[in-house]
């Protein structure tokens, strides 16, 4: 296990995940990815910090657009917030957010699971980031 003073932007990471239960604990389980987004969202510019939703960014291979993604919220630039419903976290979301944090040369991404009990959290770290 990490220390604090190891993870990679603790006090803004802690920031988010605050954000996620107060979320939770307050609108409660099975709304749509979209609902938990706007509710986040609020959080975020209430509190101040920069963020953007349904970021597109390009995958290019040779100067061609091969594919396109669409990160749910990337915050102060840094690190990259999806939204989940459902009671897993799964492999294919996990490669998704790593895939994201390596075409955005991204250190750091947290996927929020949105399910009928709990919300649960991944951090996902891109050691070449």
């Amino acid at each position: 296990m990490k220390k604090d003073s190891e993870l990679v932007y603790p006090e803004l990471s802690y920031k988010i995940v605050g954000f996620l239960f107060e979320v939770y604990n307050t609108i409660g389980p099975g709304h749509k990815e979209k609902v938990y987004e706007e509710a986040v969202s609020s959080l975020l510019t209430e509190n101040g910090i920069k963020h953007n939703r349904q970021v597109y960014f390009p995958v290019k291979f040779r100067n061609k657009v091969i594919g396109k993604y669409y990160l749910d919220l990337l915050i102060e630039d840094k690190i990259v917030l999806e939204l989940k419903k459902g009671n897993r976290v799964s492999k294919r979301n996990i490669d998704q957010i790593l895939s994201y944090l390596k075409a955005k040369n991204l250190k750091l991404g947290i996927i929020a699971q949105f399910g009928t009990d709990e919300v649960k959290f991944k951090r996902i770290l891109n050691i070449r980031g």
